[in-house]
């Protein structure tokens, strides 16, 4: 699973998370892309759930790339335990992803095994998701200037 190797505080605050992605929305590296349309935390075991659905429909042919990182930690204090007392410790690993975010990328397999691998990644993953082309994307990006 994934989480980082060091972080400058232990914890951190759950924040808000409104609008849509600004970074990370468009495909960078390979042909297909799996799009959240949604808001959610993601959690790394779901993100690892994702990885292993796609690479073992694909029987391990053409690329992944994993778009989004668990950088937040997620602190939840135990069960039946009293107020105050300071905050829980770290129970997982989220990345917060917004409506555009692109959060999976594969290329050097047919787009009929990219979308049956992409929708069964998606079942694994807390936020509605979308399949796109880089071909797609890179048109409608241009008739919005």
């Amino acid at each position: 699973m994934l989480i980082p190797k060091r972080v400058k505080r232990r914890k951190q605050q759950r924040g808000v998370m409104k609008g849509d992605a600004h970074k990370g929305n468009t495909i960078a590296y390979g042909e297909f892309g799996l799009v959240s349309e949604g808001t959610a935390w993601v959690k790394s075991n779901q993100i690892e759930a994702a990885r292993i659905a796609m690479t073992r429909f694909t029987k391990r042919g053409g690329q992944v790339w994993i778009d989004i990182f668990p950088h937040k930690p997620i602190s939840k204090k135990p069960a039946e335990t009293r107020m105050g007392s300071g905050k829980g410790s770290v129970e997982y690993w989220a990345a917060v992803v917004k409506p555009g975010r692109v959060m999976f990328e594969m290329s050097g397999v047919s787009e009929a095994d990219a979308r049956e691998a992409m929708r069964l990644a998606s079942h694994k993953l807390p936020v509605k998701c979308k399949f796109v082309k880089k071909s797609d994307m890179e048109k409608t990006e241009g008739g919005e200037d």
